[in-house]
């Protein structure tokens, strides 16, 4: 069976998690360059136009495979995905949702495609529609998550035991240690998320990295917004919300994130992170986090 580099054709395999408005061209540029397979958003986009932007962008920086993560359940995921293909994106991942329409389009266009499972079940489905692997995404990983969900250490091996395709480990990762710990699982890459906004590349703000490089590993919360679950960083914010259980406004959510995450005002909205934030103590390049994380 094969890794992920070998499927995304990339140095090593590892992706770069889908960050919302933080998935900054330079950033995902960068990860391509060191060597992963950087990965746009589209979850909070409402027209192609700064997607055909956003990959221009990238491609000025690097000429190394990168990608986008789409949400099965945005209507205007299949427009996301018309403008990928048109622009050459050879694989992306996909998430929230049923993939199959989004599947049976790639293939059309010789895009493999990657979807994201908090499950076997989830799992399994996605192999009968047809993905090339599966990303296995433990609870313990960073913002949106589903409510039937188990930890990386018992979900990746259940899910590789379950599938025939390649399982990608996700959630928990961040060093050396998680990373080799995936492949003892039995995952053959792994993503990787909030390690790389506490990166100089990424364009969060220096108090969403901050409250990364000094946060424990209990000081991330579960937020119910509904249909999902979000695990944020521990804020005045979060404690808050935390008391109001189902608020959710995609919508206003999407024009809050960028002046909380980007403009740095915490009262704006959360902080999405994993539990492994309480292992990030600085910010480096990208490229110095994927050299130790794949080198140890």
């Amino acid at each position: 069976m094969k890794d992920i580099s070998e499927l995304l054709g990339t140095r090593y395999p590892l992706i770069q998690g889908a960050m919302g408005v933080i998935c900054n061209p330079e950033m995902v540029a960068a990860v391509s360059e060191a060597g992963g397979f950087g990965l746009l958003a589209t979850a909070f986009l409402s027209e192609p136009e700064p997607l055909i932007k956003a990959i221009e962008e990238v491609k000025k920086r690097t000429r190394r495979p990168f990608g986008a993560n789409l949400m099965a359940m945005n209507p205007m995921s299949l427009t996301f995905g018309e403008v990928l293909a048109d622009h050459g994106i050879q694989a992306v991942t996909t998430s929230a949702g049923n993939p199959q329409g989004l599947v049976s389009f790639f293939k059309s266009r010789g895009v493999k495609v990657l979807h994201v499972v908090p499950n076997v079940e989830n799992a399994l489905k996605a192999e009968a529609a047809g993905v090339d692997a599966v990303i296995a995404e433990g609870s313990e990983s960073g913002g949106i998550q589903g409510t039937k969900g188990a930890s990386t250490m018992v979900l990746v091996p259940a899910v590789v035991d379950a599938v025939s395709i390649p399982v990608v480990a996700a959630g928990g990762i961040g060093d050396s240690r998680g990373y080799r710990a995936a492949f003892a699982l039995g995952a053959k890459g792994v993503q990787v998320g909030t390690r790389f906004i506490a990166s100089r590349e990424c364009v969060a703000h220096k108090r969403y990295k901050q409250a990364l490089c000094e946060g424990r590993e209990t000081d991330t919360v579960l937020i119910d917004r509904g249909k999902v679950h979000v695990r944020v960083i521990r804020t005045p914010l979060a404690e808050e919300l935390l008391a109001r259980p189902g608020e959710f406004n995609h919508a206003q959510m999407a024009k809050s994130l960028e002046k909380a995450w980007i403009g740095g005002d915490l009262r704006a909205n959360t902080l999405a992170a994993g539990q492994v934030a309480g292992l990030v103590k600085e910010v480096k390049t990208v490229g110095e986090i994927i050299e130790e994380m794949v080198t140890g």
